[in-house]
């Protein structure tokens, strides 16, 4: 037994684990964190990459808060892209192939240096609660260690089994223990478990590889960098390329189905409709002919190569056929087989807007314990975990991210509001004011706040706001400065600038000077604010009704099944949710519009009493 009292412990060392432990670290709590396995600190158990679709916007806003995503990316990327170049700014979004090993040895590093944060290899089994109250945790040792908050990320470690066909072996990723004991812990405390599940690909040797066949998919110049106002310069070093499935790749899936683990009857668990196993793809989408299989390198020192597309749970002969049938992957040899992996989490209902449990007192929950999928998901709720958690031990009120602030924000309230039945992963369409919340705002949004945290250091907050105070000075030179044209009508340059085929720099053309201090970054904010002008001015009234109804609190002992205005299925769900707002209502699937109508008008006779 250990007499110390920690702050803050953190179990697991994931993406989300790493956030939450320096991010409380950071702050000044004393923290604790503990992983099976020293070496695997900030391992990438999936793709080994960074970004995409949404996470991009995720890892730029956990970067602003101060996060270590974004800058380890940046240190230990091989190809940088901006996706969705071709669509509204919305929705682009940076993405990075990281070398895997590299990655996970800067992530150890940053943590390893970190003030105020230990770090012990251990498998906690057990938690200790005393009347609703968390007191610490117990390991494999038999050692108690006590903590005023306890903070589990335990990724796909709880309880977790991989399947490869039809066998099937505990492990929390190939190779590495699963957390069984632990599972029953929180089953002990009154949460209930789900069983979800996840997938990988095989790993393929890049030699073996017809690099003819396939297409080649080079990295953006200059690469786009994650993390704002840092000296960190990215670098590409490889191409990613592309090739994809065909009739002959989906007849040896369809002959083959029932050797999977998945169509077997062996996986119980409810997979990713958004990222599922090539032969679930093939069941579900039976008139396709072909599906995009991405070749991504592992990194700068290994041949081994990320089949992205084919993640399966087939037994070895038949990931061996299926991707030989695929065209520059005919005399593929493979380096690791695939395999689909169950785990348990808690349902959604269990988590309040703080990742605070509703059942125990400073216990909060991240990442894939919460149902979500994905590194990005995982540091977004790691860093509010941490943030909370010490919150909660300085007895302060908890940060809560909204809907209109950032995606981090919609993350979160789609947990506790609208609960999962499947793994979740975050996309642009998720949410509602997403050209407010581009990737390239993301530090005007949060940058503050991760400042006024203590997680943003002052050299680093001066280059930003310095940053803004130039962007500010553009735009009313821009408004003020006349154009040369052609024309006897007067323009102003801000005019130039809203025509669409017009870049910021074509803006020279005209007459204008550019600062030799204006960056690309300022550039491109004031591009896209300038041509989307009416856009973002109609979202920002649409953000303001929202906050009408996200202000408008309702009483903690509201009694909803009292309340027989509205439905019954409302009433339940209601209850079970326990909104802080009547915002938050309104987003409750099953409750209608006439609901939050009633509602509105109940709480307005209250309030008059």
């Amino acid at each position: 037994m250990h007499s110390k009292i920690y702050d803050v412990i953190v179990v697991g060392a994931g993406h989300a684990g790493c956030e939450a432990a320096l991010a409380a670290a950071k702050i000044g709590a004393d923290t604790l964190m503990f992983m099976i396995k020293l070496e695997t600190i900030g391992r990438m158990s999936c793709n080994p990459a960074v970004g995409g679709l949404a996470k991009g916007h995720l890892t730029r806003e956990v970067d602003a808060l101060g996060g270590a995503i974004g800058q380890v990316i940046d240190r230990t990327g091989i190809h940088f892209r901006m996706l969705n170049k071709s669509k509204g700014p919305a929705v682009w979004a940076p993405r990075a192939q990281a070398d895997r090993m590299k990655y996970q040895l800067e992530m150890r590093s940053v943590v390893e240096h970190q003030e105020n944060l230990e770090i012990k290899e251990a498998l906690v089994e057990e938690l200790l609660v005393q009347k609703g109250q968390i007191k610490g945790v117990k390991t494999q040792y038999g050692q108690t260690y006590f903590g005023k908050t306890v903070i589990i990320a335990a990724g796909t470690f709880l309880n977790g089994t991989i399947h490869i066909g039809k066998n099937k072996y505990s492990a929390g990723r190939a190779g590495e223990f699963a957390s069984l004991k632990l599972s029953d812990s929180l089953k002990a405390h009154g949460f209930p478990l789900v069983r979800f599940k996840t997938g990988t690909p095989a790993r393929l040797d890049s030699r073996s590889l017809d690099y003819v066949k396939l297409e080649e998919q080079k990295p953006d110049e200059p690469p786009p960098k994650f993390s704002y106002y840092t000296d960190i310069e990215p670098k590409n070093y490889v191409s990613c390329f592309l090739t994809y499935t065909n009739k002959r790749t989906h007849k040896i899936i369809a002959d083959n189905i029932t050797k999977s683990s998945l169509f077997s009857g062996n996986i119980t668990g409810i997979g990713a409709r958004y990222c599922p196993s090539i032969e679930d793809k093939i069941k579900k989408f039976p008139e396709k002919d072909r599906h995009q299989v991405f070749i991504e390198p592992e990194g700068l020192n290994t041949f081994e190569m990320y089949a992205n597309g084919l993640p399966t749970s087939f037994p070895p002969q038949v990931q061996l056929d299926m991707i030989h049938s695929v065209e520059g992957l005919e005399n593929a040899k493979l380096m690791r087989y695939g395999y689909a992996i169950e785990y348990d989490s808690i349902p959604t209902e269990y988590i309040q807007y703080s990742l605070e449990t509703r059942l125990i007192k400073g216990l909060f929950f991240a990442g894939q314990i919460n149902g979500t999928s994905g590194y990005e998901e995982a540091a977004a709720q790691g860093i509010i975990a941490g943030i909370n958690a010490v919150n909660y031990v300085m007895k302060k009120e908890p940060i809560v991210m909204h809907r209109d602030n950032s995606y981090i924000g919609v993350l979160i309230d789609d947990l506790v509001t609208k609960g999962v039945d499947e793994p979740y992963r975050m996309f642009t369409a998720r949410a509602e004011y997403r050209l407010h919340l581009r990737q390239d705002n993301a530090d005007e949004r949060l940058m503050p706040l991760g400042h006024d945290l203590g997680l943003i250091a002052d050299e680093r907050y001066n280059k930003f706001t310095e940053a803004l105070n130039i962007k500010n000075r553009e735009i009313i030179k821009l408004q003020k400065t006349n154009a040369k044209t052609d024309s006897d009508k007067a323009y102003k340059m801000i005019d130039i600038l809203r025509r669409p085929e017009i870049a910021y720099d074509d803006l020279t053309k005209f007459g204008y000077k550019i600062g030799n201090d204006v960056t690309d970054l300022i550039k491109d904010k004031i591009s896209l604010e300038v041509k989307y002008e009416g856009y973002i001015k109609r979202q920002k009234q649409e953000i303001e009704r929202f906050n009408y109804l996200e202000n408008k609190s309702i009483p903690a002992d509201f009694n909803y099944m009292e309340f027989e205005t509205i439905s019954y299925e409302a009433r339940e769900k209601l209850t079970k949710v326990k909104p802080l707002s009547v915002g938050q209502a309104a987003r409750i699937p099953g409750v209608t519009f006439a609901d939050v109508s009633a509602l509105l008008i109940k709480l307005k006779t209250l309030d008059a009493k």
